[in-house]
């Protein structure tokens, strides 16, 4: 078992931001040396997610180093219509998307003559649909080819690829009708059936709506593109995200100290990448716990419902098998009793077992044989 770190492809249609947010994203700054932004190549990087909660409990530890979870991100070249027969080489980047958790597709949500857009006219739902068929279209392809594949095994009475082969027409009979795998209705032991296939639309999907500082951001117009955006988001059972790509780039160069007043100065309030990080995290049920002392102070991501041996996994296998207790304490709960010693004195500072389901915010200390 290992720490989660969460991956997610980006895509979108071109010119619509994504790169301006790779960059925006790979630009952020947190304070660990030890997850730097890393390029593994021009179009994956490595990203710290910010969160108060780990300065604060450093800061209380006086730790050495700070380490934050970490995100990697995949920035897919734009898709164009019928990427997924090869078009603008979209068989190559879909292939780069596969292994991840989710996807991140960015929609223009404002209205620029300055700004080319691949379709000529601005319609966020008609370009979520444009991206979403070549998606379905790849697995299509996909399913296809592992079904291809199956063929000898079922003619020998094969009952594992009869039951995978079950599972794969009921895909493509999706597929067919323009839906994506999760709206499939499979059940877990279908799931599992197909899982080695890595299927693109059986990701959780999150929407970032990419609206422009100054510009003419179609929440605001209220001339039905924005609705009609939302009821297809919504019908997809899938959930969205505001930012503005470019000026969280920019503000990228601007000090701590400064970004306050050019966001009030912009009427951009919100920090759009900790929108979206947070609502990656909600859409994938992810949580953090912390560990913290003299060394480091580090975030660790696990699933939401997780017991303490299946977090403590999380550091070292050696949690999960030898597992005896864990000593838990919530984040505010430390910070107000100032000190370890004061935090026991109150009783903030519980024994908890193998059952023990960890909360987002948890500093834990593992005890193990």
């Amino acid at each position: 078992m290992a720490s989660t770190q969460l991956k997610i492809g980006i895509v979108g249609l071109p010119n619509v931001g994504k790169s301006t947010l790779f960059n925006a994203l790979t630009k952020a700054s947190v304070p660990a040396e030890n997850y730097p932004f890393c390029t593994i190549d021009p179009s994956i990087g490595v990203v710290g997610v910010p969160d108060t909660r780990l300065d604060m409990l450093a800061k209380f530890s006086t730790s050495k180093r700070i380490i934050p979870a970490a995100i990697e991100f995949v920035d897919i070249a734009g898709l164009v219509k019928g990427a997924a027969q090869g078009e603008g080489l979209g068989n190559q980047f879909l292939a780069n998307i596969r292994e991840t958790d989710a996807i991140l597709q960015i929609v223009r949500f404002f209205d620029d003559p300055s700004v080319l857009h691949v379709e000529e006219s601005i319609e966020p739902y008609k370009d979520i649909e444009v991206i979403n068929l070549e998606l379905v279209l790849a697995d299509a392809e996909q399913v296809k080819k592992r079904r291809d594949k199956l063929v000898r095994d079922i003619k020998i009475g094969s009952k594992e690829a009869i039951a995978e082969d079950i599972v794969l027409a009921k895909l493509m009979q999706s597929f067919a009708a323009g839906e994506l795998a999760f709206h499939t209705g499979l059940i877990d032991e279908e799931k599992n059936l197909v899982k080695h296939l890595n299927l693109l639309t059986m990701k959780p999907m999150l929407y970032a709506l990419n609206k422009k500082s100054g510009g003419h951001n179609l929440d605001e117009l209220a001339d039905g593109r924005a609705a009609r955006a939302y009821e297809l988001i919504h019908s997809l059972g899938a959930r969205y995200i505001f930012l503005d790509a470019a000026t969280e780039r920019d503000l990228n160069d601007v000090t701590d100290e400064d970004r306050v007043g050019f966001r009030q100065e912009l009427g951009v309030l919100d920090d759009g990448l900790v929108g979206l990080i947070r609502g990656a995290y909600d859409m994938l049920g992810l949580i953090s716990f912390f560990t913290t002392g003299a060394d480091e102070t580090r975030a660790w991501t696990i699933k939401k419902g997780s017991t303490a041996p299946v977090a403590g996994a999380a550091i070292h296998n050696d949690f999960f098998e030898k597992f005896i207790r864990a000593e838990v304490i919530t984040t505010n709960d430390l910070l107000t009793a100032g000190s370890w010693v004061t935090a026991r004195e109150t009783a903030k500072v519980r024994t908890e077992g193998k059952n023990y389901i960890v909360q987002d915010g948890d500093v834990i200390v593992f005890l193990h044989s």
